[in-house]
């Protein structure tokens, strides 16, 4: 097990660095000025100190050289736009508020799916099943800045359950929870069913029954554990989800979140925070990844012995 983790780890390295540098050579192949608007409007001099200040009057291997370095060192740089906000000190202050919404939406969405899929399984064909599948296609179908919207609408506006916008306790959060795992639910719903159909059309399966094993215990040890697998998978994709799909949400339910400096960043040209968002969800994205096939290997021991070999 010890071998596969630090063969794992490496492979997640290499992808993070790659990644990182991707993302760099890509932002810096934007047309238009770095400095945006405010560049046009600034004198030559006061043009060059800026850039001067910001290393962009180097070539452009030398400022890749100098970004890595930094990133190594847990440095992403300074705000184009805003002089002195450091890239890393507002990821770290509104990061934990985006992964509290996403991280809510995530579980939710993955334990009422798996729930439900369970359910629409070992009742095919009947009304549970239809209600579960029914649900699936609502959700899949129904964006979640919908679904958030007439969530506002009904319960802020109509009958003022909670509040419309705002942060800081948990009421303000339950409705971008809901509204983002509307979506989780729906696939792993559709997920689960498909898997533990799957799974319990298997030999193994009514040799179970045969010995007289019990339906509680056929469930748990060998429907859900096999079945459950193929679901871990979507787990990875959905934690960079947590941030990315919350985007939309935050500017919806007024969330002081990280979505509102990505997209601002994205429409003001700030090289720097564009880079280092991308940069620090790609590596949410990669060290997911990463879990999900340590996951695996402890869940599934075969899987982990035929990455050995």
């Amino acid at each position: 097990m010890l071998k596969f983790t630090l063969k794992r780890f490496g492979y997640m390295l290499m992808t993070l660095f790659i990644a990182a540098s991707i993302t760099f050579f890509l932002i810096h192949t934007m047309p238009g000025d770095p400095l945006g608007t405010v560049g046009r409007e600034l004198p030559e001099q006061i043009k060059a100190n800026y850039y001067a200040k910001y290393g962009l009057d180097k070539p452009l291997i030398t400022q890749y050289g100098y970004f890595i370095k930094n990133a190594v060192q847990g440095d992403l740089g300074e705000s184009l736009n805003y002089p002195g906000r450091s890239v890393t000190g507002t990821i770290v202050k509104s990061a934990p508020i985006s992964a509290r919404i996403g991280g809510q939406a995530l579980l939710v969405g993955v334990s009422i799916g798996i729930i439900l899929g369970i359910i629409a399984a070992f009742n095919r064909g009947k009304w549970p099943d239809y209600l579960v599948m029914f649900i699936a296609i609502i959700g899949i179908a129904v964006p979640s800045f919908v679904v958030a919207s007439l969530l506002q609408w009904l319960l802020t506006v109509k009958f003022r359950v909670f509040p419309t916008t705002g942060w800081g306790e948990v009421r303000h959060t339950i409705l971008p929870t809901i509204a983002l795992s509307f979506g989780s639910i729906a696939t792993y719903a559709r997920y689960m069913r498909t898997n533990c159909l799957d799974v319990i059309g298997q030999d193994y399966i009514l040799t179970a029954k045969a010995k007289g094993v019990s339906k509680l215990s056929l469930v748990f040890n060998h429907v859900i554990r096999n079945a459950i697998l193929p679901a871990i998978t979507l787990i990875g994709p959905q934690v960079a989800g947590i941030f990315t799909g919350s985007f939309v949400i935050e500017s919806i339910y007024g969330i002081p979140g990280l979505g509102q400096y990505f997209v601002e960043a994205i429409t003001s040209r700030d090289y720097n925070m564009i880079m280092g968002q991308s940069i620090f969800i790609s590596a949410l994205f990669i060290v997911a990844l990463f879990l999900v096939d340590i996951i695996y290997g402890l869940v599934d021991p075969r899987i982990r012995a035929a990455r050995e070999r």
